[in-house]
């Protein structure tokens, strides 16, 4: 059986999704656009935003019982891959060691015109 996972600590979905799945010991967040959950805004910044998007996935995966280590897959997406180092850096603030598999697109564009959306995958040991 499926469990939904739903946080006010990470901005509630903006179409017929959850925030998250969890399905045994897998969790699957969809996409987090880096709204702000407080006021709803986007930070203009793409160290601002990147460093959101993230912040509602931890949120969201403590809400599931688990935290940024147990994520193993991350899809990251991108308007403009100029900010691929930006979004790199801030990234490694939050996945330190035993980094998860990762893939990283340019796409032409994203919900709210956020400049990044992050998705994972984690596994409760």
């Amino acid at each position: 059986m499926k469990e939904v996972i739903s946080t006010k600590n990470a901005p509630g979905a903006i179409g017929p999704y959850s925030q998250a799945i969890k399905k045994g010991k897998n969790i699957f967040v969809s996409g987090q656009l880096p709204v702000n959950p407080q006021t709803g805004e986007i930070p203009e910044d793409i160290k601002e935003q990147t460093k959101q998007s993230l912040n509602n996935i931890k949120a969201i995966l403590e809400e599931a019982g688990a935290s940024l280590e147990d994520v193993v897959k991350t899809t990251v997406f991108l308007k403009d891959l100029s900010n691929f180092s930006v979004v790199n850096e801030i990234y490694g603030e939050f996945f330190t060691e035993n980094y998860p598999a990762r893939c990283c697109v340019e796409i032409s564009k994203l919900p709210k015109d956020a400049g990044v959306e992050i998705e994972v995958m984690a596994i409760l040991e």
